[in-house]
């Protein structure tokens, strides 16, 4: 404290942590009367009310501001929560639809898929989204009518193929499809095995006269024509006509000597042909009596057709 012509006068340490300290101070000595405060000196009480002012905005900023930070620290509604919340709440919605909403149609074709292949393959990964299940429907009917085991522009599924007591000079070769077949249909089936039939009959089918399926494709092959031509032919021996009763059709055959590798090659055909064409369900090489065929059965109004080799 200094002494200046009978005026107290607080001393300001720069060594002090705050003005307000020093401010402060002064206060207390001008309060107990230790120095007797002159009117006309009005700076230092200003400082001292403007540092004090100064303090208390700080303190209420730094109250306010941790306030609202634990506030939102603590209220756990950050963005991704809600997106969390928000996804939650959809897939509860579309669970409670899915049990309380689903269309009765849509419970139908799933319980038909159970029981038919072609038309779980239709449905393929949309089981279960009616509105996708509908569109798959609407896209079949347009292409395949309303029948779905009628297939009039082929099947989405492999034929199955078996061998019962095959004998290749004498036996039946039968054909199952998934409905019964249209006059289209039998031509389509019957220009095939007949177009089958007339290679064989020529010697389409020997295997002992492979020259350009043995050799190598990486330069051009050579062809022996006398070899060609002095090979023991083989050929086909007989067929009859190509018979349907209702999604069932068979035709006996006498491959005579052709090689076995000519049933690859009509398996080959009918591949295509069941894929992009006609519908076959399976192919059996052998047997006499399948499905619901009935012998001597030959009338029209029953289901009966057939093409003529």
């Amino acid at each position: 404290m200094e002494h200046m012509g009978g005026l107290c006068r607080p001393s300001l340490n720069p060594n002090s942590n705050s003005l307000a300290l020093a401010a402060s101070k002064s206060s207390l000595l001008y309060n107990s009367n230790l120095c007797c405060p002159i009117n006309d000196v009005k700076k230092p009480q200003q400082l001292i009310c403007a540092v004090a002012a100064a303090a208390d905005d700080r303190d209420i900023n730094l109250i306010s501001g941790n306030s609202i930070g634990m506030g939102a620290k603590g209220s756990g509604t950050t963005a991704r929560g809600r997106r969390l919340l928000k996804i939650r709440e959809e897939k509860r919605k579309r669970e409670h639809d899915r049990l309380h909403n689903y269309p009765t149609w849509a419970k139908v074709l799933e319980d038909a898929c159970k029981m038919d292949d072609e038309l779980r393959a239709v449905l393929g990964d949309s089981i279960g989204n009616p509105e996708l299940m509908r569109k798959r429907v609407e896209d079949r009917v347009r292409k395949k009518g309303r029948d779905f085991r009628k297939s009039k522009t082929g099947s989405v599924l492999a034929f199955k193929v078996t061998f019962r007591d095959f004998n290749p000079i004498d036996s039946y070769i039968w054909f199952e499809l998934y409905g019964s077949p249209s006059d289209r249909d039998v031509d389509l089936i019957g220009s095939v095995i007949q177009s089958w039939y007339v290679m064989g009959r020529l010697g389409a089918f020997n295997s002992s006269n492979l020259q350009l399926a043995n050799s190598s494709k990486d330069y051009d092959p050579l062809y022996d024509s006398d070899k060609g031509f002095k090979v023991l032919p083989s050929s086909f021996h007989d067929i009859g006509d190509i018979e349907f009763q209702d999604n069932w059709g068979r035709v006996w055959v006498d491959l005579g000597t052709s090689d076995f590798f000519c049933i690859d090659v009509l398996l080959n055909c009918l591949t295509v042909l069941s894929s992009e064409y006609l519908g076959i369900q399976q192919v059996v090489f052998g047997g006499r009596c399948l499905g619901d065929w009935e012998d001597g059965m030959t009338n029209t109004e029953y289901g009966y057709k057939y093409f003529k080799i």
